[in-house]
């Protein structure tokens, strides 16, 4: 459905309908997310940093680099490492060589939990096939391109 038929709008320029356009692309695609999410327990943000944990290939990493990954750098990354470690998705010691440091790693429970997620995934990458896959690699282009100056 075209974004003024469904928002019952109009814009000032394909700019600006480009910027309502993600903000409500992002919007609903995060609804559907945040649903299926909420039956594993966890917030879209908590699944961001085991995904994170998860592509270290069971190496610890320090809190630090956690945050710079994430999708949402506002994010209180200790307070999230913390509800993990109390659910039991990830264990967080004490760095041998800075004992300030943390080095936290993904659980078994986590890497199990995120298999079971990577099913809905899978039934996403269906959902979104209306857009062929060269228009995906397309998109994904210009959105890093849109980031540039950001």
């Amino acid at each position: 459905m075209k974004i003024e038929d469904e928002l019952k709008s109009k814009f000032r320029n394909e700019y600006h309908k480009l910027m309502v356009n993600m903000m409500l692309t992002t919007s609903r695609l995060g609804e559907c997310f945040q649903h299926t999410i909420k039956d594993y327990d966890i917030t879209p943000t908590q699944y961001n940093v085991l995904r994170i944990l998860r592509g270290q290939n069971q190496k610890p990493v320090s809190i630090g680099l956690i945050k710079e990954r994430m999708i949402d750098r506002n994010s209180d990354v200790s307070r999230i490492i913390e509800r993990l470690v109390q659910k039991e998705l990830i264990e967080r010691t004490e760095n041998s060589g800075d004992r300030r440091q943390k080095d936290v790693l993904i659980s078994k429970t986590g890497l199990d939990l995120l298999k079971e997620i990577d099913v809905w995934e899978k039934q996403m990458d269906k959902r979104l096939q209306n857009v062929s896959e060269s228009e995906a690699k397309k998109m994904n282009e210009l959105l890093d391109k849109m980031r540039t100056d950001l």
